[in-house]
């Protein structure tokens, strides 16, 4: 088989990387990729939102199968478009995908489906939605309706930091139109969890749980990031809140997709936070989780080609998923400044020498004749697999050490709440 990977991020490293093992593939192709994904396959210089260049190749190249990592293509209508050309692709349809395009759009399905999130108030008048958090008080929570890249969300403390943050989406466009409405909701406790699935239209076949650390610093402070870590399993969550979790929201999302006429095929991503009245939603993503991604993958033991054809064709419920015992922790290399602005460029080292059972998985990096260099705010995940998670920890955080460039900033908490 043929398979082009549209993306350059570190879970499409993890997607090329896992895909590369199965006896199915013949050429992996990438779009646009990145340096590190420029060892596995042959990167391919299409952005992501170039649908019409994407489809030419595919054609041109006779790919069996075109695998969607981000978010921005799906909302572009790649896939649709793709099947409009007779050519196979992994990855929502774009009404699909709406569920993460806009948050409105989410929260509304749910509150008519009646599926366990927070409540919510929608708002595209600046002085309305801050007269709503004058009135609910604080904390609070802020999110831009549209893409951000997974900064859009403000956990508010305060009032005047709820009033800040609208007045940076709605006003001063800190994340262009994707701010022109917020979403304003209650605020939820508990420990957040990831919970991907794959889904065919009929069946619902949920991933290993992961749990992923937004904010940039130490004991979960500073401003929310795309994610600076991961790890798998979730060991302090109980199988019966995921058993829960899984009956409560994955399998009546999917049956409210069927029911307002959308067929969702691919990944189904659910950011969940784990409260005393049970498992609520905090956000549906329409694509693989990244970082979680680079947890998840590794432990998958099924050929992951198998799973996104029977995706495809609707027969999921013919194939048992099979996932490893072992942990996985990843650990994510950031540029300094991240996530505000930060330079490019510098040279990195310490990337010849992995050992087995880890792997570090390139985001924002590019191959130069000097070598690799960095090239966005997340650089790399280091991903370790362990006999548990504090045997995953330590090799990943050992390999870390190994690994510098210029003003490389990293959390040393990964995986803590998990010990």
């Amino acid at each position: 088989m043929r398979i082009l990977v549209i993306g350059n991020g570190g879970r499409e490293h993890a997607i090329v990387w896992k895909l590369k093992q199965s006896p199915k593939v013949a050429d992996i192709y990438c779009a646009p990729g990145n340096g590190g994904i420029a060892g596995l396959a042959t990167c391919v210089p299409i952005a992501v939102e170039d649908v019409d260049g994407l489809v030419a190749f595919a054609k041109e190249q006779r790919v069996d199968l075109t695998v969607v990592g981000p978010e921005v293509p799906l909302l572009l209508g790649v896939v649709d478009r793709f099947e409009q050309e007779g050519l196979k692709a992994f990855g929502p349809r774009r009404q699909a995908a709406l569920i993460e395009g806009s948050k409105r759009f989410a929260k509304e399905l749910m509150r008519k489906h009646n599926i366990p999130t927070a409540a919510f108030a929608s708002f595209t008048n600046a002085e309305e939605a801050k007269a709503y958090v004058r009135e609910q008080g604080a904390p609070i929570v802020i999110k831009a309706d549209g893409l951000a890249a997974g900064k859009g969300v403000v956990v508010a403390q305060t009032v005047a930091e709820a009033e800040r943050a609208i007045a940076e989406a709605m006003e001063e466009k800190v994340f262009g139109e994707a701010g022109n409405e917020v979403v304003i909701e209650e605020f939820l406790s508990g420990q957040e969890v990831s919970l991907m699935a794959f889904l065919d239209g009929k069946t619902v076949k949920p991933m290993v749980v992961a749990q992923d650390h937004k904010p940039a610093f130490e004991r979960d402070k500073g401003p929310n990031t795309g994610g600076m870590g991961t790890y798998s399993p979730v060991p302090q969550i109980p199988a019966e809140v995921v058993e829960q979790a899984i009956d409560t929201i994955l399998w009546p999302m999917h049956e409210a997709f069927r029911q307002e006429g959308i067929e969702y095929k691919g990944v189904l991503y659910a950011g969940l936070m784990i409260t005393a009245e049970g498992p609520k939603v905090i956000e549906f993503n329409a694509r693989f989780g990244d970082p979680e991604t680079q947890v998840v993958l590794p432990r998958l033991e099924t050929d992951l080609v198998e799973v996104m054809e029977a995706v495809i064709s609707g027969t999921l419920d013919e194939l048992s998923l099979s996932w490893s015992e072992q942990a996985a922790v990843c650990v994510v290399l950031a540029a300094g400044g991240y996530p505000g602005s930060y330079e490019k460029g510098w040279p990195i080292s310490g990337l010849e020498s992995v050992p087995d059972g880890v792997v570090v998985f390139h985001a924002g990096t590019k191959r130069r004749d000097c070598g690799i260099v960095t090239a966005g705010g997340r650089v790399l995940g280091v991903t370790a697999l362990g006999a548990d998670i504090k045997d995953a920890r330590d090799k990943a955080y050992q390999q870390v050490k190994t690994i510098s460039f210029k003003d490389m900033h990293y959390r040393t908490d990964i995986a803590a709440k998990a010990l």
